[in-house]
């Protein structure tokens, strides 16, 4: 089965209560949506966006299992093997082994951490929106390991290095789709 974005959203409610988790799905969803249409995979846009929400399924209740219960969880619900394959993947040297291999897996990697990074950023920002972050204040506070520490540069530079794309590309890009989001403020 290949849940509609509405489904996984849905799913995601299921396991995670509370509202930060739930805003993250919603906002990597976007990001993936966005990614697909950018990158000429407009036919398959609700399967990345069903992608981006079901990605951190398992976080909130298990995080020692993160990557690896949701694979158990989606699997018993029969979601296809696909996307359980997509989401592990974002996991990759952190807690799995699965490597992200297609483009989308790819996008997912580097910008789950990024989309954290960036909601930091914008937060610190008098109006507190992602409309009014720019990329320079994103790549200042992306070079202080202190700000925002849970947000792995390593993962955001390796996920850029998988995808063949300096950061800057990288920023520019997941700024951008954030910002045609209306889940970021």
């Amino acid at each position: 089965m290949i849940p509609t974005p509405d489904q996984a959203y849905a799913l995601v409610c299921d396991y995670n209560e509370g509202e930060f988790h739930r805003k993250h799905a919603r906002i990597v969803g976007d990001v993936m949506r966005w990614y697909a249409n950018e990158l000429g995979y407009g036919a398959e846009a609700d399967f990345w966006q069903t992608v981006g929400i079901l990605h951190d399924l398992d976080f909130e209740q298990w995080p020692e299992q993160h990557c690896t219960k949701e694979q158990e969880l989606m699997r018993e619900k029969g979601i296809d093997e696909r996307i359980i394959h997509a989401t592990a993947s974002h996991g990759w040297n952190l807690t799995v082994d699965i490597k992200p291999e297609h483009e989308m897996e790819k996008v997912l990697y580097a910008a789950d951490e990024l989309t954290g990074l960036i909601g930091a950023c914008a937060i610190m920002l008098p109006s507190k929106s992602v409309q009014d972050l720019e990329v320079k204040s994103l790549k200042k506070k992306f070079k202080n390991k202190k700000f925002a520490a849970g947000c792995s540069r390593d993962v955001i530079t390796s996920g850029a290095e998988l995808l063949d794309w300096d950061l800057d590309t990288l920023f520019e890009r997941t700024l951008a789709a954030m910002k045609a989001s209306g889940n970021v403020d």
